[in-house]
């Protein structure tokens, strides 16, 4: 998984194992939530998947068929990713294709303004922490640079 949240998984065919592996480090970082929503496919409803979420102490929240808008969200990315990126890219390769997908997520992630965010990016980059708070000056301390010495 890439270093950052949330994470794209690129590959010919996802299988219940893939799903757990990608959830697994956020519920690591982040904590388990109290529901995974997802639609139908059958990397999610397989029943090592549904076992695992259950075993973390999750629920399982499917869409119904034929009902994207109860997945909102995951829908609108679904479509800014097929008309931002993949309608204008052919992948020679599955390795540029992880390569390519994982650029634009980053991107979308930190630099892209998003219009429900007011034009600003989700997840800008990251500031060290904890930022030294500015210091202000005391009486004792000059304001003034000194002049620099001359050798």
């Amino acid at each position: 998984m890439a270093a950052g949240l949330p994470v794209i998984r690129v590959d010919r065919k996802l299988k219940s194992s893939d799903v757990i592996d990608v959830l697994s480090d956020p519920f690591i970082l982040r904590g388990v939530p109290g529901h995974i929503r997802s639609d139908n496919g059958p990397e999610f409803i397989a029943k090592a998947e549904r076992e695992w979420i259950t075993a973390v102490g999750a629920r399982t929240a499917f869409i119904e068929p034929g009902s994207p808008w109860e997945n909102g969200y995951c829908e609108s990315f679904n479509s800014k990713l097929r008309d931002e990126l993949l309608n204008g890219e052919i992948f020679y390769s599955l390795a540029e294709a992880r390569i390519v997908i994982e650029g634009w997520r980053q991107h979308y992630n930190t630099k892209r303004p998003h219009s429900s965010l007011g034009y600003r990016p989700p997840a800008p980059a990251a500031v060290p922490w904890p930022a030294a708070p500015p210091q202000p000056a005391s009486p004792a301390t000059s304001t003034v640079a000194d002049k620099p010495t001359m050798h």
